[in-house]
């Protein structure tokens, strides 16, 4: 059964462009769908040049029936402010995000995910001869249901919302438990006013229209209703767990080319129209979305609906969404002896488990008789996706018993009454990652509880990662749901090695129902490790909440450490420096790493990295390539590490990475080099506007590479007043720099202009090209389609012809600005170097990077031997006036500029030969630079004058 879900869900996404992508990669993601969410009190006007820029389409409110939030409910969420777009699928993430963050109207920006149904192969042939219905539903004894439904059986004003596929509303046992809306009957006509036409009988939120029912021969739909609320008592088939609870159908698979999965569009709706439990039987691992939080913040919070999710069929510890989310009830299973389903998901994220092995219910897909109609069918399944809606009945009825109480405290009270069951010694493995055990329907209607429970953790400083040696301060609000709870303590404990609790205790005292308290003037306080830390490290920390009367219960947080990327932070312009030569971000998604920034704007590098090549097949880089997909051609030796306050600079970043050694011939696609980075900010006056990159490349494999090329990426994104994006890259000949800006910028409080470039200090020629983003297929350089190796080495190798784009009108630019090796033997050595840039206005730019190379040449350069033999002299130095000046042989006509320490240009000349003779008279005692500009190379030397 299962095979052939997803074997026809597989199928139909294909069909409509969608690809899936491995666990480990995140879900997959609707090709160019969006969403973004507006900052409080932004318009969104504010957006529309940007959004121009990336050419969207079909920018609409993604919900815009919500109510606002209410500020007597507090943690209450705005989705009104939520638009979702189109744009071309060549139009990377990256990009999107750079571009609308800039604006600085946008909170997010987020794909949209696609997930699945969890619907787990089972053998129904297990059950499938059984004739007994009783015996069949042998679930409903093991969660006590029976006994509930001597307490209440609920009735039609509990309403579950089936999130998931279409149902077959036909079904003898589930067409008189589906919750119509008496007020819009099926005319042609909003009668209710809610925004949907006619929907009488749910919605289909993926396809945007009235019928949910039964549709491409996903049954799934239908058998989680069926678990959850078929008819009871009708002399016919099951009977659902919440018994006379009704159930809203509401479809998010897509059916039709124009659909789209729906599962939080579905989740809202069910939300806003009066759906008191939610359930999702649907998901994937990974792929947090803060979206997605939101929708199920505006669900639980705003509308007061208990939200249940199955925690998948993974077999494994690990983040599962939607069920992982904060304010929803994660449901694992077991099997009928309570030990744990050999493929459900284990985690500290588990709530509670419900049986999820050989569950009996409605089908709606075979015939009961050949050629009959598929209205009285039944099978056994399995999965998560069948404990979810046990647990979500559950929570019905214990809505209709006990209507006060609120969508957190049902959550509570199913919590606190579960039966222990990690304690067998069948689920030793799963200690603690079990939840609070399996659902016990007649406990939760029946027994008083206590739950006390941690709302929010609070870290200050707060930082998505932490580095080894940070010391940590942890406030927590601890809220009490249930019962009064006296002498109410919060213990911190650390499960990692890698975390120190240095203040653990927190001494809450009587806590009455709803009441909460806070630590903040006596936070918890940890350290971390300084050293011995794997690379991102996710540390976990335990509460363990204790009170008078024996109350007990923990819950967990997490942490990681150790990230594979450092912030050089210590000037005006903050670069993030990767293990493997990326900048600003390690993937293309923009999520690992904190980009570049220019005092305190947004990202202005959506992706920046090393590139290495020795010709068209023969390129290195970490890189995006083709369909969406990043190179890996280097891998790290050592982690990259920064030293605060290090000899030669305030920060020093250190990293070691290589490329594989290529193979011979045409097999060759890799350089063969190990790179050695090492990268310096300043925090002192004169130097805050640049960050200094050096690589000493050593060429690993037997050939002498002739030439080698050395060259930065740098895809810039620099903010308009207008949004738009509206960039332009150009090329200063007499400083080797490449730089770019934003066209019809202005040095304003609101949005402060930025020009931002990278400058060649040393290694060879430098090389400059400048692309044009936007180009269409078949131009010289399109990146459209992917950003090709033949592409790459043409961008290294075509001198500075090509080092101009954008204006008069701007686009979106990117620009190569590198170095020419002319030949590296085997076993040898050789330095080239970069400034990266950042200024308000061009000018400043080009005073930074006079000040960039005079920081190389006199604070770098003197402190380790010259990779290369030394082949242009000014002596003497220190010198009172006279210089002499030797340059090396066939160097060719040259410019010789003369500068002071804040780079500005003193003195300019012209070369007569290879050898000749100035002064310096006249000029301040001090440092001097003094550069030499040949027809490929440029060369500086430092000089004092007395």
């Amino acid at each position: 059964m299962e095979n052939m879900l997803r074997s026809l869900l597989f199928i139909v996404l294909l069909a409509l462009g969608w690809t899936a992508t491995a666990a480990a990669s995140g879900p997959p993601t609707v090709p160019g769908r969006f969403a973004l969410k507006l900052k409080p009190g932004r318009k969104p006007a504010a957006l529309e040049a940007a959004l121009r820029t990336l050419t969207a389409t079909d920018v609409q409110q993604k919900f815009p029936h919500t109510l606002p939030p209410n500020i007597e409910k507090p943690g209450s969420v705005d989705l009104r402010g939520i638009y979702q777009f189109q744009v071309p699928t060549t139009v990377s993430l990256a990009r999107i995000r750079t571009v609308l963050l800039a604006t600085g109207a946008v909170d997010y920006v987020e794909p949209l995910y696609i997930r699945y149904p969890e619907h787990q192969p089972n053998d129904p042939l297990a059950d499938s001869t059984l004739t007994s219905l009783s015996k069949s539903q042998y679930y409903l004894k093991q969660i006590k249901a029976y006994r509930a439904w001597d307490i209440t059986r609920g009735d039609s004003s509990i309403v579950i919302g089936i999130t998931d596929g279409g149902v077959r509303l036909t079904h003898e046992d589930l067409r008189r438990q589906i919750k119509y809306n008496y007020a819009d009957p099926i005319n042609g006509l909003d009668d209710d006013g809610d925004g949907y036409v006619d929907n009488f009988c749910g919605w289909d939120l993926a396809n945007n229209d009235n019928d949910p029912g039964y549709d491409i021969k996903i049954t799934h739909g239908s058998l989680v209703a069926g678990v959850a609320a078929a008819q009871a008592d009708n002399g016919v088939g099951i009977a659902g767990a919440g018994n006379k609870c009704r159930f809203l159908p509401l479809n998010i698979y897509t059916n039709t080319p124009n659909g789209n999965f729906a599962g939080i569009e579905a989740v809202v709706y069910a939300a806003d129209h009066n759906c008191k439990v939610i359930n999702m039987s649907w998901g994937s691992p990974g792929g947090f979305s803060q979206l997605e939080q939101d929708a199920m913040t505006y669900a639980a919070v705003n509308r007061d609906a208990v939200l249940v999710a199955a925690a998948g069929n993974t077999n494994a510890d690990l983040m599962f969404y939607p069920a992982s989310y904060e304010h929803v009830l994660s449901v694992s299973g077991v099997s009928s002896t309570d030990q744990k389903s050999p493929n459900a998901t284990f985690s500290h994220r588990v709530d509670l488990v419900a049986p999820g092995l050989s569950i009996l219910t409605t089908q709606g897909y075979h015939a009961k008789t050949s050629g009959g109609p598929a209205e009285s069918d039944y099978i056994a399944v399995g999965g998560t996706s069948f404990a979810a809606p046990l647990v979500a009945a559950a929570a019905a009825l214990v809505r209709w018993k006990s209507p006060l109480l609120s969508a957190s405290q049902v959550a509570a009270q199913l919590r606190q009454t579960a039966d222990k069951v990690d304690t067998l010694p069948a689920n030793a493995a799963w200690k603690n990652l079990m939840g609070a055990g399996r659902l016990n329907m007649f406990r939760a209607l029946t027994e008083p509880s206590h739950e006390a429970r941690v709302v929010t953790s609070t870290f200050v400083p707060a930082r998505a990662v932490y580095l080894a040696g940070d010391t940590v301060r942890l406030s927590v609000a601890v809220q009490n749901l249930l019962q009064p709870i006296a002498g109410l303590t919060v213990t911190l404990t650390s499960l990692s090695p890698y975390i120190s609790i240095k203040q653990g205790t927190f001494t809450v005292g009587n806590l009455a129902s709803l009441a909460v308290l806070n630590n903040a003037r006596a936070p918890f306080r940890l350290a971390v490790a300084s050293n011995g830390i794997p690379l991102n490290t996710t540390a976990t920390l335990r509460y363990q909440l204790t009170g008078d009367d024996g109350y007990a219960s923990e819950q967990l947080v997490e942490l990681v450490l150790n990230p594979d990327y450092v912030v050089l932070d210590a000037n005006d312009l903050h670069v993030t420096v990767t293990s493997r030569g990326k900048l600003a971000f390690d993937d293309l998604s923009g999520t690992i790493g904190a980009g570049v920034s220019y005092r305190g704007s947004s990202n202005i590098l959506s992706e920046g990295g090393l590139l290495l090549a020795a010709g068209p097949t023969r390129v290195s880089d970490r890189l995006r390539t083709r369909l969406g997909a990043a190179r890996e051609s280097f891998f790290n030796s050592t982690q990259v590490v920064l030293r605060q306050s290090g000899p030669r600079a305030d920060q020093e970043a250190r990293a070691l990475f290589q490329d594989t050694i290529p193979g011979a011939g045409s097999l060759a696609r890799s350089v063969g080099v190990s790179v050695r980075q090492r990268a310096y900010a300043w925090a002192a006056p004169g130097r805050r506007d640049f960050v200094v990159l050096e690589y000493t490349l050593k060429n690993l494999t037997a050939d002498t590479l002739k030439p080698l090329y050395a060259g930065l990426f740098m895809d810039w994104e620099i903010p308009t007043p207008d949004g738009s994006a509206r960039n332009a890259a150009a090329w200063d000949d007499a400083r080797a720099m490449g730089y770019c800006y934003a066209m019809g910028q202005q040095n304003t409080p609101s949005l402060p202009a930025i020009y931002a470039g990278v400058q060649v200090l040393r290694g060879g020629s430098p090389t400059a090209y400048s692309i044009d983003n936007n180009a269409t297929l078949g131009s010289a350089m399109c990146l459209a389609d992917g950003f090709s190796t033949a592409e790459k080495f043409r961008a290294l190798s075509s001198g500075t012809a090509q080092s101009n784009a954008g204006p008069p009108n701007g686009t979106d630019v990117s620009q190569v600005i590198g170095a020419r090796v002319s030949t590296l033997a085997p076993g040898d050595s050789t330095i080239v170097a970069f400034a990266m840039l950042s200024a308000p206005t061009l000018l400043q730019l080009q005073d930074a990077a006079e000040s960039a190379t005079i920081a190389y040449a006199t604070t770098l350069l003197p402190t380790r031997a010259s990779a290369r033999p030394v082949d242009f002299v000014a002596y003497p130095n220190p010198t009172d006036g006279p210089l002499q000046v030797a340059l090396p042989q066939n160097f060719g006509p040259a410019t010789v500029q003369v500068l002071d320490v804040t780079g500005r240009l003193v003195k300019t000349l012209t070369a007569t030969g290879n050898k000749f003779e100035t002064s310096l008279a006249g000029l301040q005692p001090g440092m001097y630079l003094v550069r030499v500009i040949g027809a490929s190379r440029v060369m500086t030397r430092s000089v004092m004058l007395r």
